[in-house]
This record gives structure tokens, sequence and C-alpha cells, in this order.
């Protein structure tokens, strides 16, 4: 397979929601050993598979993590979007160099660039690293930036909730944290 071909099939199987554990540790060892050939759409698209279907590769996402900050200039919205909020699902938004890389790169685009959901995607990774972290840390975003994604999350109006949005709401309620 090549690198693009693993990252359709892990976002195809994670599409229609078929969890297939030795399909997904296949794509990860294989991922990993190429993850340098992998284009920006691809990384993301493969960490978005792993954090949506809930298989924990944390060696697939240290490489996804190395890569992207190498390369995070040449990420688009989605891409930086889906690839941020896949760290935050995952429980790896903490690593300094892909925060410090992923608000750069967000400041860069501008947020005007960015849709509502991915401003919410951002919203859910500046989160992360706040719960895994601190909220002191100086590893959060510019507070201009986690003010207009905060806005969007509070402004998003899905056609229905889940119930995992509606249990995380009521868990960063009960913690005290904006959202």
């Amino acid at each position: 397979f090549k690198p693009q071909e693993l990252a359709n099939t892990a976002w195809a199987f994670t599409t229609i929601g078929m969890r297939a554990p030795q399909l997904f540790d296949a794509i990860a060892r294989e991922s990993e050993q190429r993850i340098d050939s992998f284009m920006p759409q691809g990384l993301a698209n493969t960490a978005w598979a792993f954090a949506t279907i809930g298989v924990r590769a944390p060696q697939l996402f240290d490489a996804i993590a190395r890569e992207s900050e190498e390369r995070i200039g040449t990420f688009e919205p989605q891409g930086l979007a889906n690839t941020a909020w896949a760290f935050a699902i995952a429980g790896t938004a903490h690593r300094e160099a892909l925060v410090k890389a992923v608000c750069a790169r967000a400041v860069e685009i501008g947020l005007p660039a960015f849709s509502g959901d991915e401003r919410c995607q951002l919203h859910q990774f500046f989160l992360g690293v706040e719960l895994e972290v601190s909220p002191s840390t100086e590893l959060l975003a510019p507070i201009g930036l986690r003010d207009v994604c905060r806005q969007a999350m509070a402004d998003y109006k899905p056609a229905r909730s889940s119930k995992l949005h509606e249990d995380v709401s009521c868990e960063l309620t009960r913690m005290g944290i904006a959202h």
C-alpha cells in the first residue's frame, strides 16, 4: 500500500464505523514506517480516522506529530483542524512543539479561512491542551484565537447532539471549564 491508500483505507473503515482492530494495527505499523511519505491531508486523515474510531496507536500519533510539526506550513485549514482535533481526542494534545506549530499555523492562515466546524475542532484541541497540561501553561493558544474558537463552539448547532457531546459538555461544566 502507498501512504495515500493507507490513509484512505483507515478513513473509509472509520467513516462506515467498522472497527477492525487487526486492520488498524497493520495500518498503524505500516504508516509509522512510511510517515515521511504522507501528504499533509494523509496525515490529517489518518490521525482523524484513528481518533474517531477509538483505536489507540501512540507510536503512530508520535510519528504523525513529528511529521506534522516539520511540515505544518503546508497544512490547509481543514487538515490542520482535523489533525489538532484528533490529537485532543486521542489524549495526546500536549506535545509542546505540535501545540506551538498548530497555533502559529492557525494565526498564519487566519481565522476567517476556518469554517465553524474547523474552529470547533481547534477549540477542542485547546481544551485538550488545557486538560492535559494546565490552564496557565505557555502552551496555550493566544487568547484571541482561543476566544474565537470557543465562541464557534458556543454557537455550534448540530442537527442533534451526540451522547458523547452531551457527556463531555456536562463534564466540562462540572469542572468549571468554559466551553
